[in-house]
């Protein structure tokens, strides 16, 4: 339901080996990893994860055994990143039996962009075709879908649930947060803005912060939500510098090398993407060590 998803959602990285074959173990560990952290569910298969590499049934068996890892301790987000309605409702139906709380799901990202009405019904097929609830990730540059267009499409259609917005803007997320309707979420991608996201009122995070760097990011939601605005700001400012060293073209190598420093191997990114090079190796580590000191923080006071 959609009450339950809410809060720190991790994006899983799939670690690679250097054939590009996906290590399970390293997998199941960062699931564990990320459960001791405190998060509030886990989703797989978005870009953080490279779940555009992935074929349908590598996919399949991630959703398999992230599931098995859970054990229903919290929530599971399946990430689907396809170009037709018809391939994501086929890699939606081949995971109907495994417990997948909601579906994660970006409009088509190839060259040719549907019309408004086209998007409609392409969310009305797939909402009305598969079992889970629909989240949609709004993340692709040339297929931008604005607020009133997500506001449409939650109001027309039951099965989707919430949207995930992307893209570094903040103003159209506050937009979004004016008139979602009742029982529906907007979650948070805007890394480098997340205290405010919370602090606007977004429902939660599916992030690649959360991702490399998970019990800083449920410090900063639990004091936002008690209040702790001066804890919540000493937080933010750590976690914008660690996501300068992350942000870029190889981001999701940049969160596996990160998990790596804090005993969660995570591998590989898989070809064509490039390994973190000693530079951003560096940046990473120093940024680090600061955000590590805020896990489970009550209070913080900001920095001399």
């Amino acid at each position: 339901m959609p009450a339950k998803i809410t809060g720190i959602i991790p994006p899983l990285t799939t670690p690679f080996d250097q054939n590009g074959d996906i290590d399970e173990k390293a997998f199941r560990r960062q699931v564990k990893f990320l459960l001791d952290k405190g998060v509030h569910g886990v989703c797989v298969g978005g870009s953080t994860g490279e779940g555009h590499t992935l074929t349908a049934d590598e996919f399949r068996r991630l959703i398999e055994a992230c599931a098995e890892e859970l054990n229903g301790k919290v929530p599971l987000v399946a990430g689907i990143i396809a170009n037709s309605t018809r391939e994501a409702i086929a890699r939606a139906r081949a995971i109907e039996s495994v417990d997948v709380a909601a579906l994660q799901i970006t409009p088509v990202h190839y060259l040719f962009k549907p019309d408004e009405d086209a998007t409609v019904g392409h969310f009305k097929t797939l909402s009305e075709a598969v079992k889970q609830p629909v989240i949609i990730y709004n993340v692709v540059p040339w297929n931008y879908l604005s607020p009133a267009l997500l506001l449409r499409i939650m109001n027309e259609l039951p099965g989707v649930i919430g949207v995930k917005q992307s893209a570094g803007d903040l103003k159209l997320m506050a937009d979004l947060l004016l008139d979602v309707p009742a029982g529906k979420v907007v979650l948070t991608a805007v890394d480098a803005l997340l205290y405010p996201s919370f602090a606007l009122g977004a429902h939660g995070t599916i992030a690649a912060n959360p991702a490399a760097v998970p019990g800083a990011c449920v410090a900063l939601w639990n004091a936002v939500e008690r209040g702790d605005h001066a804890t919540a700001i000493e937080i933010h400012k750590r976690l914008l510098r660690f996501w300068n060293t992350i942000v870029g073209d190889n981001l999701p190598a940049c969160v596996k090398h990160a998990l790596t420093l804090q005993g969660s191997p995570s591998g590989l990114p898989r070809q064509p993407m490039p390994a973190p090079t000693s530079r951003q190796k560096d940046a990473i580590a120093a940024a680090l060590k600061p955000l590590l000191e805020v896990e489970g923080s009550v209070r913080l006071v900001a920095a001399e």
